[in-house]
């Protein structure tokens, strides 16, 4: 099964391809916040977006821009405005096809499963954990923010995964010594706050400067 994020304001247009595709046994979330269409890709995490070029607020051409800032998911452009140009335009911007409104809903599922079998392996999606557009990749322990690739250790990207998958919330160090260190008998406590260190230099020269706050007493946490 997997996750398609449609972005549509024409509610009964969106609604007919919702029914479509999760009658192919998928899992459909249709955006209603134009404002923010990032956010409502965060929260979702899909594997697929089909994204339309006319819409209140920013364009189609906008939000593929900051989708893909963060993530290289596949992006479907739907538009009544099916010209070269606007064609040519979806598919420099990032996008991996194009469907023309009215929309054939039965191509729209052709074209749908074919971007999906080009795009994801018996594996299914690539892991990454996000944050305020910094991209964590579990699947070669590196970090990509705004164009940098950061190559980590492995006590550097476990320090990592261990904040980002509980950002907003305080990790104490006892639980960073354990994640990191649990099959070791014994670690001087210092070798975590030289991890830290050193991961916040690279962070910072990436262009995340404070990424990493202390909360003295209790820990480290990403805001």
């Amino acid at each position: 099964m997997y996750k398609i994020l449609i972005v549509e304001d024409d509610a009964s247009i969106a609604e007919a391809m919702k029914n479509q595709i999760e009658a192919w046994g998928n899992e459909v979330r249709i955006a209603d916040d134009f404002r923010d269409v990032t956010a409502s890709f965060i929260s979702f995490d899909p594997h697929l977006v089909l994204l339309d070029i006319m819409l209140p607020f920013y364009n189609g051409y906008h939000w593929c821009s900051e989708i893909r800032k963060i993530s290289n998911d596949p992006i479907i452009f739907i538009s009544s405005v099916s010209e070269n140009m606007n064609i040519v335009m979806a598919m420099n911007l990032g996008g991996d096809d194009f469907i023309p409104k009215p929309v054939d809903l039965n191509v729209m599922i052709a074209k749908i499963q074919a971007v999906l079998r080009r795009t994801y392996d018996m594996s299914g999606k690539i892991p990454m954990l996000e944050h305020k557009g910094a991209v964590l990749n579990l699947n070669d322990t590196t970090l990509d923010y705004n164009g940098n690739h950061v190559e980590l250790t492995k006590n550097e990207f476990r320090i990592l995964q261990t904040l980002f998958e509980n950002k907003g919330k305080i990790v104490s160090r006892d639980t960073l010594m354990t994640k990191l260190w649990q099959m070791d008998c014994y670690v001087e406590e210092n070798t975590l706050t030289v991890n830290v260190t050193r991961l916040r230099k690279k962070l910072s020269a990436a262009g995340l400067e404070n990424f990493i706050k202390t909360k003295v007493g209790s820990g480290y946490i990403i805001e």
